[in-house]
């Protein structure tokens, strides 16, 4: 998120009319509110004071108003200045997940956007809505410093090893590249991997230990969405705090993920050993020659290290020049024992909820978030930054 005013802690909470007070300055998104929020999120993220495309309306639409975990007290909310003008806006995903034993709506809080100084008050509005409500469970997978200290403010806490991003080079320079031309879109368009490619089969020539190689016996092979939907479910039954799509939810985000087309295609694997037992999936983005982005990693517990290391193996020989993820504390082992592995912060992974055991459980990582449940295939952060 891009802003969070100051809220307060949850074990503070106003009387009821304080309640209604907010409730009453801050309401769920409608659809007539959708040019509105386009032109404030044209604003906030990409500095551009104008109407929204037609495209932005479409995709605010589908992703926060068609959903099929869509219910007005669990979606996105606006704040209105009073001459009727959106100033603030709160983007919400709702998501079914299993949280100890039970089924909550969690929800993912995308974007928080305010019209400038004047935008201020309102997005407090925002904040201070979602916390008096006292949320089964909120998170968001990308906040700012400051985002981060108002959530822990308002009662929150932080996920710190999510908050890491890891990264796989296999082409050394061309992974370099792929860096740079995150950091300066304007090297998008130099054709320099044609000189890169001999460069690293020097590098290769030279350096071979940096090639991973595949453990012994294992195999993947590509997965539609029904089978990669089964063995997802099968392998993070073992967390107590934990996604719990149904079909139709699933479905919904596979086919929204797969919109994301700057960054490749959407490809599914499963991770077979020697007895032909499906040990692990992954699923990703990727176009070859650039790099692979990694949504989620899943295996059988204890198989961590076979199905990481078959990966960056599988993905360096499909031709990719790197790969990057999201941390998870049960990967971490079978990530560090890597060669040409780094780590950096990429926006702090926040949590808040009302109930202890769930607060409990996450800090003792039994806890998995991130890939689809995360804003890692949204296009808000690929195509409309």
């Amino acid at each position: 998120m891009s802003l969070s005013p100051n809220p307060v802690h949850l074990e503070e909470l106003p009387p009821a009319p304080a309640v209604r007070e907010a409730s009453r300055c801050a309401r769920p998104m409608e659809p007539a509110d959708l040019p509105s929020v386009g032109r404030l999120f044209n604003k906030a993220f990409r500095r551009k004071n104008e109407e929204p495309e037609q495209d932005l309306l479409d995709y605010l639409d589908h992703v926060f108003l068609k959903n099929p975990g869509y219910a007005p007290e669990h979606g996105s909310m606006v704040h209105k200045d009073r001459t009727g003008r959106v100033d603030s806006a709160l983007l919400s995903l709702p998501m079914s997940f299993h949280a100890s034993g039970r089924r909550i709506t969690a929800r993912l809080l995308c974007a928080f956007m305010a019209d400038g100084r004047a935008g201020f008050a309102g997005a407090a509005k925002l904040a201070r809505a979602i916390r008096l409500s006292q949320p089964d469970l909120c998170f968001s997978d990308n906040a700012s410093p400051v985002s981060a200290d108002h959530w822990i403010t308002g009662g929150g806490f932080i996920l710190p090893i999510q908050s890491l991003e890891w990264r796989r080079a296999f082409r050394p320079f061309q992974a370099r590249f792929e860096r740079l031309k995150e950091t300066l879109p304007a090297f998008r368009h130099l054709p320099l991997s044609p000189i890169l490619k001999p460069a690293d089969l020097v590098a290769w020539r030279l350096f071979g230990a940096s090639v991973p190689q595949s453990p012994l016996g294992i195999t993947s092979a590509e997965a539609g969405f029904d089978e990669f939907f089964a063995s997802a479910r099968k392998m993070t039954e073992r967390f107590a705090i934990r996604p719990d799509w149904s079909r139709e939810e699933f479905t919904w985000l596979m086919d929204t993920a797969a919109l994301n087309t700057s960054l490749g295609k959407l490809r599914c694997k499963v991770v077979v050993n020697a007895d032909g037992v499906t040990i692990g999936c992954y699923l990703f983005f990727g176009r070859r020659g650039e790099m692979a982005h990694v949504l989620n990693v899943l295996c059988l517990e204890g198989r961590e290290f076979d199905v990481v290391g078959h990966m960056f193996a599988d993905l360096a020989a499909s031709g990719y020049a790197a790969a990057r993820g999201m941390a998870q504390p049960f990967l971490m082992n079978a990530l560090m024992r890597q060669r040409q592995m780094s780590f950096r912060h990429r926006g702090y992974f926040c949590m808040i909820t009302r109930h202890r055991d769930i607060r409990e459980a996450a800090a003792r990582n039994d806890i998995f978030i991130g890939g689809l449940a995360s804003e890692s295939w949204s296009r808000l952060l690929a195509d409309f930054r």
